[in-house]
């Protein structure tokens, strides 16, 4: 789940085109911590919030448009890499990376799906659910840096500011695209 293309990867993408493996690992990091502390909220009962409260779910998906739609225009309007902005320029860092995750809808559905179905009952509850959390949060680390090395990759290959910034375009539209998954 956590490879499959969704906001998250289209954005490491871009990162590690513009930015590089390293500069990116904050950012992948805090990935992986921010969808282990999701699977945990949700094994403590956040996710019956949405059960609850429908309201609530269709907040989430305004915010979490809203945000990606501002984070799409980020990437699309980044200037092509220099050596005098590629440093004043920086990746998300490990906060805000793992602090997407909480309106991001890919990773929602993804941990109430995995703490739905591969929770145990009664006495060893707890100890699934940090199985299932540490599991998601290894998984996803390879998983994700593949997306990250694609895009340094990318980077190494292009070398004018016309295809800098058609990359950068196509990265932004595709992070928007995301907002198909949310409302279908």
């Amino acid at each position: 789940m956590t490879g499959t293309p969704g906001p998250n990867n289209m954005m490491l993408t871009a990162s590690g085109a513009n930015f590089g493996y390293l500069r990116t690992l904050p950012h992948i990091l805090g990935i992986c911590c921010g969808l282990g502390l999701l699977i945990m909220a949700i094994a403590a009962g956040l996710g019956v919030i949405f059960q609850q409260f429908p309201l609530v779910q269709t907040a989430l998906k305004w915010a979490s448009s809203i945000y990606l739609l501002y984070l799409a225009w980020r990437i699309a309007s980044a200037p092509p890499p220099t050596l005098q902005n590629r440093e004043a320029n920086r990746p998300m860092n490990w906060f805000e990376a793992a602090g997407f995750q909480f309106i991001n809808p890919k990773a929602w559905v993804m941990s109430i799906a995995a703490v739905g179905t591969f929770s145990l009952s009664e006495d060893n509850y707890w100890l699934s659910a940090w199985s299932i959390a540490l599991i998601f949060m290894f998984a996803a680390f390879p998983c994700i840096s593949f997306w990250t090395g694609f895009g340094t990759l990318i980077g190494k290959v292009m070398k004018t500011s016309l295809q800098w910034r058609w990359f950068n375009i196509f990265m932004g539209v595709a992070t928007a695209s995301c907002l198909l998954f949310i409302w279908n």
